[in-house]
């Protein structure tokens, strides 16, 4: 690419955008959006619009991660949710295979006391634990770097919910192919 151009990202992806762009020596800019608004998804689509201002996007590192097609149309990653992104097999595999499975990225085990249990409330109303998660039963963690800090964040959150942890190596090539689909694209 001869211009700077800007990936508007998910800010549990954009570290993992940031670190293959620059492996793959693509010359881009990487616009993070709050992660946080996961938690309300309906407001992804606003916050990537605002992102995107006055920048040349060539792409949009999220799935479709609740906006209920708020994103179409939009130069995005294929998927529902960051954990097809990453891994579509994996992921489907293991949702045929035992529907109650919770999904951590490497993003949300290091994140989990923050994003999981403060932001729905569960340090403070430990009880509703059993409400949010009563139909699950197993955490998979989707190991994109299998370090022991963040397997020992992946463990803690699933010792909090009470669920066995199964680790899947997944690494980032599912995401690393749907930039290049997309880079490509628009070149």
């Amino acid at each position: 690419m001869s211009r700077r151009a800007a990936v508007i990202a998910c800010g549990a992806l954009a570290l993992d955008v940031r670190r293959i762009a620059a492996r793959c020596g693509w010359d881009l800019e990487v616009v993070p959006v709050p992660a946080l608004l996961h938690n309300h998804p309906h407001l992804i689509p606003a916050a990537v619009a605002q992102a995107s201002e006055g920048r040349d996007v060539v792409a949009v590192a999220y799935g479709d991660c609740g906006t209920q097609g708020g994103l179409d149309g939009l130069p995005r990653l294929q998927g529902d949710s960051c954990y097809e992104v990453l891994a579509r097999d994996e992921v489907r595999h293991a949702l045929a295979e035992e529907p109650g499975t919770y999904f951590l990225t490497d993003f949300l085990a290091r994140t989990f006391e923050h994003t999981v249990m403060r932001e729905l409330g569960l340090d403070r109303w430990p009880e509703l634990r059993d409400e949010y998660f009563a139909h699950y039963t197993r955490v998979m963690w989707l190991a994109q770097r299998l370090t022991p800090a963040t397997r020992a964040c992946a463990e803690r959150a699933a010792e909090v919910l009470r669920l066995p942890l199964e680790v899947v190596e997944v690494g980032n090539t599912g995401l690393e192919r749907g930039l290049e689909r997309l880079l490509g694209a628009a070149a």
